[in-house]
């Protein structure tokens, strides 16, 4: 089995993460520094990251959670803010995070130790719609949704072409549902700067058809087995 493959599937992170910690050189085979590409085998081979020894995870856990405000989507922070980890039930399981929610961003996160349904999630390629609500400083104009539909350049490289709708028209901005298939850095809030708007509130409400509901602020709970079952074949 691939390395990175490997470290996914034994719930240390998504295949990414791992290839950033094979070219850290963190991870070993054998004792050996591996490079990115090695094979293991799985039933003879020892694999350490940072020292400590990976085994393959025998069974996936899968939650979703209602992120808050003022929560970083890591396992660990080196600043010391509070971390998503903080609001399970029962953080001694090996989960990460997938994707992240930005410190002021709320609402649907995915926790797991599923190395591969995290990259079918997370990787653009394989454009999986996430759907946000947004309130804007000031209204949105059709001129401004055309431009946000069509794509804007974010850092120099145009966004891919997006549903955006208003859903509620206010006196001091205007409430919308976005849905994009990228997972740029902060792309939503960065999107409406490039129209000369700012975002006063932003939430994930749903992945796919996977939609955020029943619960409060900081509330957990496992996946069911149909929910789980649609994200593996979204």
């Amino acid at each position: 089995m691939r390395i990175n493959k490997f470290l996914a599937y034994s719930g240390v992170c998504s295949r990414r993460a791992a290839d950033e910690l094979i070219i850290e050189g963190v991870v070993k085979i054998n004792g050996r520094v591996c490079n990115p590409g090695d094979d293991v085998d799985i039933s003879s081979d020892s694999v350490t990251v940072k020292g400590k020894l990976v085994n393959v995870v025998k069974k996936y856990d899968y939650y979703i959670m209602n992120k808050p405000k003022g929560y970083v989507c890591t396992v660990k922070d080196d600043k010391g803010r509070k971390t998503v980890m903080d609001l399970l039930p029962n953080n001694n399981k090996r989960l990460f995070p997938v994707g992240r929610l930005d410190y002021d961003t709320e609402g649907l996160l995915i926790l797991t130790n599923d190395g591969d349904l995290t990259f079918k999630l997370t990787h653009p390629k394989n454009e999986v719609p996430k759907t946000y609500l947004v309130k804007t400083e000031k209204p949105v104009s059709d001129e401004d949704l055309i431009k946000l539909r069509n794509g804007v350049y974010i850092d120099g490289v145009k966004t891919n072409k997006c549903n955006v709708r208003i859903v509620e028209t206010l006196k001091s901005g205007s409430k919308l549902h976005v849905t994009i298939t990228e997972g740029r850095n902060r792309q939503v809030r960065k999107m409406f700067e490039a129209v000369n708007n700012n975002v006063d509130f932003l939430k994930r409400i749903k992945i796919g058809d996977l939609a955020l509901s029943g619960l409060n602020r900081g509330e957990v709970r496992a996946l069911t087995p149909r929910e789980i079952d649609y994200l593996m074949n979204i």
